[in-house]
């Protein structure tokens, strides 16, 4: 859909950069911001950025999700935190002792970051934009219907190897 056109993409909560850094790897005309309220994870994402020679059409920041409104996006994606709080301590030892808390804790009912996101994804994208949201288990229904309730349609779901709808593709478009 968007492989030879120049698109301006925006990844939520992006960590190492690795979403935003694949998308712009195959999308060669197109140019993305990734925010992150770590330090830390930006200044991987921006050494990241630099070894696959994406220095020059990728941009990282140390934003807080709610103060940032900049720009207008073609695309978002954003892969927040969805983990129930009280599920945090049941997840693999791999995962605790590999991934900051803040990464995984999607508050009481794992959808305080994600419903943040929609919110404010509305603001920020282009009409006729798209907005690829990754969810937990278990989410697929009630994360459909903050989408819905908040003017998003769904174009897409992506499954993982249990057929678990892991990723939701919405539009603000009503003709798309």
């Amino acid at each position: 859909m968007f492989k030879n056109k120049q698109i301006n993409i925006l990844d939520i909560g992006t960590g190492s950069g690795c979403i935003l850094l694949s998308i712009l790897k195959e999308l060669n005309f197109s140019r993305g911001t990734g925010i992150d309220i770590s330090a830390k994870a930006i200044k991987i994402s921006k050494i990241n950025s630099h070894r696959l020679n994406l220095k020059n059409r990728s941009k990282f920041k140390v934003f807080d999700l709610e103060k940032y409104n900049v720009g207008k996006y073609d695309l978002i994606v954003s892969n927040p935190p969805y983990i129930p709080s009280k599920d945090i301590e049941k997840l693999s030892k791999d995962i605790i002792n590999h991934e900051p808390r803040i990464a995984l804790d999607g508050g009481i009912d794992g959808l305080d970051l994600i419903k943040k996101v929609i919110y404010k994804s509305h603001k920020l994208l282009k009409q006729d934009g798209l907005l690829a949201l990754e969810i937990g288990f278990g989410q697929y229904h009630k994360v459909a219907n903050i989408l819905r309730c908040s003017g998003f349609r769904e174009v897409s779901k992506e499954y993982d190897y249990r057929e678990n709808v892991r990723c939701i593709i919405s539009t603000n478009s009503s003709i798309f």
